[in-house]
């Protein structure tokens, strides 16, 4: 399979700094949704280079390093859990899609972007629908929302520590809600996602 194509053909229309876009966090019920965008070289060959959700965790942390040293550019966005509970989850993805586009050192003239919905951009761009398992800088857009969120949430766990976030990293596992019922909401839980859970906030 050529990690390439796409690129090369849209670069065959005339655009010379094509970038990748992909998320993390859109599902969990805690923490913000992280995306990333990332522009890589010509010919750019990363040993390991995959779908983050096809690899280990430590192989992303090693790709991690790897891929900001080999990219042309990229930029890592957020979009917290307020914005996510004013906006809705879709909305706050393209919003972190966005800021990661605004992030980048070298601007982007097209963006290659996983899924079947194209956010609104500056910028040209078209879905790929698991094109972080075809094409090479979403792939790598793909570790770098990853491990950005998941360290997030590893630092979230020092703080809550009851919760168990370095472990399921905001997902809603049985010990997630468990420790929701028994604690309390966050102030870094979705309440979008936790209709069903009247609890007070907790800000300990």
């Amino acid at each position: 399979m050529d990690w390439y194509i796409d690129q090369y053909e849209v670069m065959k229309e005339g655009y010379s700094a094509v970038c990748g876009i992909d998320e993390a966090g859109r599902g969990p019920l805690a923490g913000p949704v992280c995306a990333a965008a990332v522009i890589l070289p010509n010919q750019c060959v990363i040993a390991g280079l995959n779908d983050s959700k096809r690899l280990t965790e430590k192989q992303r942390e090693f790709l991690f390093d790897l891929i900001r040293d080999r990219a042309v550019a990229y930029g890592i966005g957020w979009a917290s859990e307020q914005e996510i509970d004013e906006i809705n989850i879709l909305q706050a993805t393209f919003l972190a899609m966005r800021r990661a586009v605004e992030r980048l050192k070298v601007p982007a003239d097209f963006a290659l972007v996983d899924g079947n919905r194209m956010p609104p951009l500056q910028i040209p761009g078209k879905t790929i629908i698991k094109g972080d398992g075809k094409c090479a800088c979403i792939a790598a857009a793909s570790i770098l929302a990853k491990v950005s969120r998941d360290r997030l949430l590893r630092d979230l766990d020092y703080k809550y520590p009851m919760y168990g976030f370095a472990k399921h990293k905001g997902y809603g596992t049985k010990a997630h809600y468990e420790a929701i019922k028994r604690y309390g909401v966050l102030p870094i839980h979705r309440r979008s996602f936790l209709k069903k859970l009247a609890k007070k906030p907790n800000d300990t």
